[in-house]
């Protein structure tokens, strides 16, 4: 039977996320050995799953729904929470009060925007995520972008948004990513985002990329910007020492969490 005191929720999601990487079908009853669950929590599980789209549920198990894509955001949502928390508080340790500053989409840019509640900045947020969780401060003065909303993401995007960082200008750009490498920079599996991202890098002085250590050597479907456009790198302690001393070779400063 599963113990929830050993294997939390989170823990769970990460694991048959993992399994539906490795394969496109997944067993209920090999998840439950994988986690020491029961069946029972496991099918529980996946219809937690099925309903963020990351799965579709067959008869005895799971099939992934995803092809070359990032997992969907309530799935992300769950992973990784304590990391990108730490990453967060170390991120807006790195911002002074009365910085002009860009929050971009994502689950770990919003851990950013929780710290941030109340501090004296200018922010603009890249989706309406972080804008209702920067709204509950005061003292912060928000801006938002306009133009569309993406449904699951809940991220602005297309000509309208990018037109905003036409007329203003930022300190700094808190950077989210999908991949990161030495030779190909920041890439993200949306073009629409990756075109957002590049507006808010050319109207910011500085640009500090959070990541959890999983997406360090991934890359994903469009190129966002080289690694030299970054100034500021902070993911967490688990991260391979050789990609980080690259990351440093190259120009950039890098802190753990």
């Amino acid at each position: 039977m599963c113990s929830y005191e050993h294997v939390e929720s989170a823990e769970r999601y990460d694991l048959i996320a993992s399994a539906l990487r490795e394969r496109d079908r997944v067993e209920v009853a090999e998840l439950a050995e994988l986690t020491g669950c029961s069946e029972m929590t496991i099918r529980r599980d996946l219809d937690v799953l099925e309903r963020d789209g990351l799965l579709r549920r067959v008869r005895g198990g799971a099939v992934s729904t995803l092809s070359g894509e990032g997992a969907p955001y309530g799935v992300r949502a769950r992973q990784q929470v304590e990391v990108k928390q730490r990453i967060g508080k170390v991120a807006a340790e790195l911002l002074d009060d009365g910085e002009s500053v860009v929050i971009d989409a994502g689950t770990t840019t919003l851990e950013v925007a929780r710290v941030l509640v109340g501090r004296r900045l200018t922010v603009l947020p890249l989706s309406l995520h972080a804008a209702n969780v920067l709204a509950e401060g005061s003292g912060m003065r928000l801006v938002m972008p306009g133009g569309e909303v993406s449904p699951r993401e809940l991220a602005f995007y297309g000509q309208l948004t990018r037109g905003a960082f036409d007329r203003m200008r930022f300190d700094t750009v808190v950077l989210g990513v999908c991949g990161l490498t030495v030779a190909d920079g920041v890439s993200s599996f949306d073009l629409c985002d990756a075109e957002t991202k590049q507006a808010a890098i050319r109207a910011s002085a500085r640009v500090i990329a959070v990541t959890d250590s999983a997406k360090l050597g991934r890359v994903a479907f469009g190129r966002v910007c080289p690694i030299t456009d970054l100034d500021v790198l902070v993911t967490d302690r688990d991260a391979p020492a050789d990609q980080l001393d690259r990351f440093r070779e190259a120009g950039v400063e890098v802190h753990l969490a």
